[in-house]
């Protein structure tokens, strides 16, 4: 007798990872070429020497790290840090109003104000730059009005100012987005009970509006605080040489100094608490 050999089903469970696994190797193959074998090159680099004219001395030091606790580098990360939270905290306190107000526009008009909102992007990031430098130096646009107002002309160009309005300009929308999805999201039918129970429109909001968009919140001021930390195109083009970020930092490690394991060193410290901050955005999340 020949016996037979049955195939054995697949159950739906292993199918279904499967077909996940099929749909995500793209994805995660891209991730892994371009994002974690470069972060392996840079965490690599981190242990060498510099050459004397420049390059890698693969020679074993713990000096990178050490010099990452000089006075002079600490100041460039404590400005970039004051700089970034405060951008994120302007981008908040003006995109949060605009984004409640988008929600509550009738459905066609939503759509006009969000083209609005993301219509920059459409922009070459560059030339939006160059046109705020044209708007904030002595006789532009920004210093014409306050001298026809009498309040000027007062220096605004290459100044820590025109760096966070540079970056408010072109982050503002990446917190706007969030919010508005989330708050077009919730259910008024609960705004509505908190009014018939006496709640004025203040403690509506801070009762029920915010606490079920604190998520939302934290995400877009994710979204602003992380670019606005690591730009240096903004700082180089609105701050000139008076306000060096973390960005600008590294940059020049690795283009004008040469100096490519400290600059190696800096990235990689830089990219450690940027993923510190999202682990604790994601607890904050889970918490809220």
């Amino acid at each position: 007798m020949k016996s037979e050999v049955k195939a054995r089903p697949v159950s739906p469970a292993r199918g279904r990872r499967l077909g996940a696994l099929v749909f995500l190797s793209p994805g995660l193959a891209y991730l892994v070429v371009l994002m974690l074998v470069p972060l392996a090159l840079l965490l690599s680099d981190t242990v060498f020497q510099r050459g004397r004219f420049g390059g890698i001395v693969y020679e074993f030091t713990t000096e990178n790290f050490e010099r990452l606790l000089d006075p002079l580098y600490l100041n460039v990360v404590v400005n970039s840090l004051k700089l970034a939270a405060l951008t994120t905290l302007i981008a908040l306190l003006l995109g949060y109003p605009t984004a409640y107000l988008i929600a509550q526009l009738p459905r066609k008009w939503k759509t006009v104000a969000l083209v609005a909102i993301v219509l920059p992007f459409w922009t070459n990031f560059i030339i939006r730059v160059y046109a705020w430098i044209m708007l904030l130096s002595g006789p532009g646009l920004v210093n014409s009005g306050l001298k026809a107002l009498g309040l000027g002309p007062i220096e605004v160009l290459y100044t820590e100012g025109a760096i966070v309005t540079g970056l408010l300009y072109s982050y503002l929308p990446l917190m706007v987005l969030p919010l508005y999805a989330a708050i077009d999201r919730l259910d008024p039918q609960l705004r509505e009970a908190s009014a018939n129970l006496g709640a004025s429109a203040f403690t509506t909001f801070r009762k029920v509006t915010f606490p079920l968009t604190l998520p939302a919140v934290m995400t877009g001021s994710l979204f602003v605080f992380v670019p606005s930390f690591g730009n240096f195109v903004i700082p180089e083009l609105l701050g000139g040489s008076k306000s060096i970020m973390v960005g600008n930092l590294i940059r020049d490690q690795f283009l004008k100094a040469r100096d490519w394991p400290f600059g190696a060193t800096l990235a990689l410290a830089l990219v450690v608490a940027l993923v510190l901050l999202l682990l604790a955005q994601s607890w904050m999340a889970r918490r809220a």
